[in-house]
């Protein structure tokens, strides 16, 4: 043989232990996306470590409830229905606009986490704080009225951030109750190409009784191309335990105007664990107790949605 071939052949041969590798680390790949294949679209997370991330307002220890829900808590609990990513979300009344425990994760995590952050819109250069805060994972902003601000959809600052989210893709993910959705479908026509994200079905249902008008309200949003809904929080709406059932109609409405690829499965624990509710409860409406779902609707409800909304940057 020459010398030649042999080095052809050598060639060949690591090529060929390259595609191998590559191909054994692809199906490792896979193997852990059909273990662990769903994205739990909103959950927060804390700490008692409060030397490294105190409570804003120097709150205590013992108003976390419950007391401790860190990151590894939480993936113990959803890694065990199936779900390998979470998008973490801000927690305002703990943490205030300190995002650091929820970046720290991230970094630790990089391909499991993602977060919805929270800004000050009312400080200067929200859009140059957006940006920076992207390179960490921030894939979305909490925005909504709060009791030190009702007029939230106003200021200089607010529309900066609407107008930068269209810029970066940034997600602006509205925590509201039904009267505000008129208010925020006005600046979703305003801002047609800023991603806008609905916590909670917009709280519709919160008071037991899913009223016509709040649904229709919901679903209106949809002529907005941009809009998607989280179909989440399920210990806080309707009859507030499982099996939930009573969401399903709700649901059917709003997968007929949004379609799958707009509306995503999300847990909001911890609250969601708080008996007689349960992490496995709330996942198992969509993924076993929808009859009409095919299985591409389930796969688009309960990963391929979140996966584009908050995973793509």
């Amino acid at each position: 043989m020459t010398e030649s071939l042999k080095l052809s052949r050598r060639s060949l041969m690591a090529s060929a232990g390259a595609l191998a590798a590559g191909l054994g680390a692809q199906s490792a790949s896979a193997a852990h996306d059909d273990a662990k294949p769903w994205i739990d679209a909103h959950s927060h997370i804390w700490t008692t470590d409060l030397a490294r991330y105190p409570l804003r307002n120097g709150q205590k220890v013992d108003v976390l409830k419950p007391a401790s829900f860190t990151d590894d808590e939480l993936l113990e609990v959803a890694g065990a229905h199936g779900v390998g990513r979470v998008v973490l979300i801000q927690h305002h009344p703990y943490h205030g606009f300190d995002n650091s425990y929820l970046v720290d994760a991230w970094k630790k995590r990089p391909d499991t986490f993602r977060i919805v952050g929270q800004i000050d819109d009312t400080q200067p250069h929200v859009d140059v704080l957006m940006k920076s805060m992207q390179k960490t994972g921030v894939t979305g902003f909490r925005i909504g009225p709060r009791e030190d601000r009702r007029d939230w959809l106003t200021g200089s600052g607010m529309e900066l951030m609407w107008k930068t989210g269209a810029e970066t893709g940034q997600n602006m993910c509205c925590l509201i109750n039904p009267e505000e959705i008129g208010a925020v479908g006005h600046w979703c026509a305003r801002y047609a190409s800023t991603p806008v994200v609905i916590d909670h079905f917009a709280r519709i249902g919160m008071t037991g009784e899913f009223r016509e008008a709040d649904v229709k309200a919901l679903c209106g949003l949809a002529k907005y191309a941009k809009v998607r809904v989280k179909i989440s929080a399920y210990y806080a709406l309707g009859k507030k335990q499982p099996p939930h059932d009573e969401l399903i109609p709700v649901i059917r409405r709003l997968l007929e105007s949004f379609g799958p690829d707009r509306l995503m499965w999300a847990s909001d624990s911890p609250y969601q664990l708080a008996t007689p509710n349960s992490y496995g409860e709330s996942i198992a409406l969509v993924r076993d107790r929808m009859d009409f779902l095919s299985a591409n609707d389930r796969q688009r409800l309960l990963r391929g949605t979140a996966e584009a909304t908050f995973f793509a940057t």
